[in-house]
């Protein structure tokens, strides 16, 4: 079961006591950037002028926008993501495919390469039976002349 922690903070001046499954030091975080928010708008000029209501309305408004565009960012971040991971697959699908058409490739070139060798094998004894046929009929003619 999740334990909950507790942690004294200090937002706009005013010590709070909050609670919650997260850490003190969470807590402390998210204390230090309602801080930070409330700190960016009371240095605007006029802000302090304005009522309380309206201040912590502004403040929300502001905390509220960060949460929003956060959220496109995610988003965003994780279309990206699943577009990266389909383009893997796809690049991936391909260089299987590149594979298989090189191992066809390379195994039809070994084919060839015996096909040729065979073919030298018998062009040279082709080339054999037509020396010693020449060389027979040389002989035959030498020995009508004698």
């Amino acid at each position: 079961m999740n334990e909950k922690h507790y942690a004294e903070v200090l937002i706009d001046g005013k010590v709070y006591t909050l609670g919650g499954i997260e850490e003190a030091q969470y807590l402390q975080r998210v204390a230090g950037y309602i801080n930070e928010k409330t700190s960016q708008l009371k240095r605007q000029e006029g802000f302090t002028k304005q009522s309380q209501e309206y201040q912590a309305v502004m403040i929300e408004l502001n905390i509220a926008d960060d949460y929003f565009k956060a959220v496109d960012r995610a988003a965003f971040s994780e279309k990206r993501r699943d577009d990266m991971e389909k383009e893997t697959y796809s690049l991936k699908h391909e260089l299987v495919t590149t594979q298989m058409k090189l191992e066809t490739t390379e195994s039809q070139l070994e084919e060839a390469l015996k096909k040729l060798e065979r073919t030298e094998e018998e062009l040279l004894k082709i080339k054999a039976l037509h020396t010693a046929n020449a060389h027979i009929g040389s002989m035959q003619n030498n020995n009508r002349k004698s």
